[in-house]
């Protein structure tokens, strides 16, 4: 896997959001960027490049790829958030709602990535309550920071309120990208 930094490249969309700044690593098909809103610490996004709406609109290749840079931003994960740097010290919830029924709210084929403890969110399943709702709608917070107004969402599992998290602000998540792009050059993969 040839990677790359985001420094002096061309600006990375989102869908139709830019979000250079927030890109920590990127390969020839796929880059991954920390969430406005994670669910936890942690969460980050992986997302193909080439805006494809679906899963089944990307090629092998570009799957391959994708699925490869979940895998490294596990390894990766694990050495900030587990007990020691090896995956298997914890647990990680990987998503893909694809597409708006499925509670996709930005039209960008993105894999969640999701570094897990034991009762982090009560329950093992309590991530996807989440990602269905509010606390876990990245798309709307970009729709209501850049758009003004954002597109219904989809997905059938009950809605959770979580007032206490609120989006992130540019300067933080550049800290957090920083940080990640420290330990990917740490393990020889910058």
């Amino acid at each position: 896997m040839t990677c790359t930094t985001t420094t002096g490249r061309k600006p990375i969309k989102f869908g139709p959001f830019q979000v250079t700044d927030q890109v920590f690593f990127t390969t020839r098909h796929s880059f991954a960027l920390v969430n406005l809103k994670p669910l936890i610490p942690g969460h980050v996004l992986v997302c193909p490049h080439a805006p494809h709406r679906r899963l089944t609109d990307m090629t092998a290749e570009e799957i391959a790829d994708l699925f490869t840079t979940v895998q490294l931003m596990q390894r990766l994960l694990a050495r900030v958030y587990f007990p020691s740097p090896d995956p298997e010290a914890g647990s990680f919830s990987v998503a893909v709602q694809d597409g708006a029924a499925a509670g996709q709210t930005v039209p960008h084929v993105h894999v969640h990535v999701i570094p897990r403890q034991t009762g982090d969110l009560g329950t093992p399943d309590a991530v996807y309550v989440r990602m269905a709702g509010e606390s876990g709608n990245v798309g709307g917070a970009l729709w209501d920071r850049e758009m003004a107004r954002r597109p219904e969402p989809g997905g059938g599992l009950p809605r959770v309120d979580d007032e206490d998290r609120r989006p992130r602000t540019a300067d933080e998540m550049m800290e957090e990208a920083e940080t990640y792009k420290a330990l990917l050059k740490e393990m020889g993969h910058m």
